[in-house]
């Protein structure tokens, strides 16, 4: 039963087995009737009474058909379930709409369905329906909503079977499931200008091409379609045939984002844990800069790149975009805390790769771990850095967040190694840190200035 699709309820199609399944869900009321029945049998045999005989086949044949009829009905029975989105953001809805088609020639009884959903998303929805006709269809739906990211499957939708006299029920799953991915907080940023970094496409790009000069032109063969003014003379006479310039090729700015994912480096668990903040910091930013026009990675503590590291990990241009950001954003809905403790293995990535902006959400700095840090910024064209500060973290919100002593050292390394580094309170809101970042890397704001909240 995924969206769009249908599916029928399994069943054992074998006669014994059938019959097992068939008797196997009679009611209370149904039990009672077949015993009844058969004890009335028995006590006419042994009187030998034949009007007594007759009424107890009555009662043991009651049960037994329609247990019968509803064994059978279920076949006819299709069902169909569309998740509307189905990917959400944390704290957000979405709808869940189940269709019910009886394909039969036959109407249903009554039908009662209720379908498996994760404890995190609600509890289970259980619906009545009344008697369907012959190709009739019902449609109900339901809400889910989750305030941690993940992937939750939705279903199998189990289907209950009754017979007006309810004599037998029986429950059947049909054999397909969705999935429902939450995906992290996306908090709107304020469009902001890093000094020393060019817009997507804008004036202070880096060109793949020398356009310095006439000479400095690369040609290549002609094409048919080609513009005749694009016929490059010169190149044409020396190889003895049309040679046309090549298209000027921008090349994007490239952005990445470094979450810091070390277990030791956080504390607390929850949706407003330190990690959540940092984990939606990076999605919100990755977002941000992908509608700016930037190439962007993401990148983690382990060293794993998204999406992938082919063409420097960089994500292309148009669909291929649309493409890696869905999966960056899949990543993070199921992003968990990792087994290292350093942050060695990311800075080998961003050693042998190219300058762009290097946006990076990371925890709890030892003296180790905040010299690895503060050497990234070396192959950077800009680097901002968001350091959650642990001892705010782990108060009371009523307490004033001032930052500790150690934290204070760390902050003060990255920064003189080029860093404009901000300490995160907690609490604190990221676009509010956003532009104090922007302020302070402009000159506006004195460095380690009040922080934002």
């Amino acid at each position: 039963m995924s969206a769009g699709g249908t599916g029928q309820a399994e069943a054992d199609r074998g006669d014994t087995g059938g019959v097992r399944t068939a008797l196997a869900g009679l009611t209370t009321r149904g039990r009672s009737f077949l015993a009844a029945g058969i004890a009335a049998a028995i006590c006419a045999y042994v009187l030998g009474q034949s009007d007594l005989l007759r009424v107890g086949l009555l009662l043991a044949a009651l049960p037994v058909i329609c247990a019968t009829v509803v064994y059978r009905t279920r076949y006819r029975v299709a069902g169909t379930r569309r998740l509307s989105p189905a990917r959400v953001p944390a704290g957000s809805e979405a709808r869940v709409h189940l269709r019910m088609d009886n394909v039969s020639r036959l109407p249903t009884g009554l039908l009662m369905l209720q379908d498996r959903v994760p404890y995190v998303l609600g509890p289970r929805p259980r619906f009545v329906l009344d008697r369907v006709e012959p190709g009739g269809r019902r449609e109900v739906s339901y809400r889910v909503r989750s305030d941690l990211r993940g992937r939750y499957p939705l279903g199998p939708l189990q289907l209950r079977l009754t017979d007006p006299f309810g004599m037998c029920e029986l429950t059947r799953s049909f054999s397909a499931f969705d999935t429902l991915t939450v995906i992290p907080r996306v908090e709107p940023l304020a469009p902001v200008r890093f000094s020393g970094e060019a817009k997507g496409y804008g004036d202070g790009r880096q060109r793949s091409l020398a356009l310095a000069g006439e000479d400095d032109v690369i040609p290549r063969g002609y094409r048919y379609g080609d513009d005749l003014r694009r016929v490059h003379w010169r190149s044409t006479a020396r190889y003895g045939e049309l040679m046309v310039r090549r298209e000027e090729q921008p090349r994007r700015s490239r952005c990445t984002v470094l979450l810091d994912t070390r277990g030791g480096a956080f504390e607390g668990a929850g949706p407003d844990s330190a990690f959540e903040w940092a984990v939606s910091g990076a999605a919100s930013v990755l977002v941000h800069m992908l509608e700016r026009g930037f190439s962007v990675r993401l990148l983690t503590d382990s060293g794993s790149v998204v999406p992938g590291k082919g063409a420097d990990g960089f994500a292309g241009t148009g669909q291929e975009t649309a493409e890696a950001a869905g999966l960056m954003m899949d990543t993070l809905a199921v992003i968990d805390h990792s087994d290292g403790s350093g942050l060695s293995r990311a800075y080998d990535v961003l050693r042998g790769g190219n300058e762009g902006l290097l946006v990076a959400f990371l925890g709890d700095l030892d003296e180790e771990q905040a010299a690895t840090v503060a050497k990234m910024s070396r192959r950077s064209g800009g680097a901002v850095a968001f350091v959650l500060d642990p001892d705010t973290w782990t108060r009371e919100a009523t307490d004033v967040p001032q930052p500790g002593e150690q934290h204070a050292e760390r902050l003060r390394m990255l920064r003189e190694a080029g860093w404009t580094a901000l300490s995160v309170p907690r609490g604190a809101a990221l676009n509010g840190l956003w532009q104090q970042a922007d302020r302070e890397r402009s000159g506006l704001a004195p460095v380690g200035g009040e922080t934002v909240r």
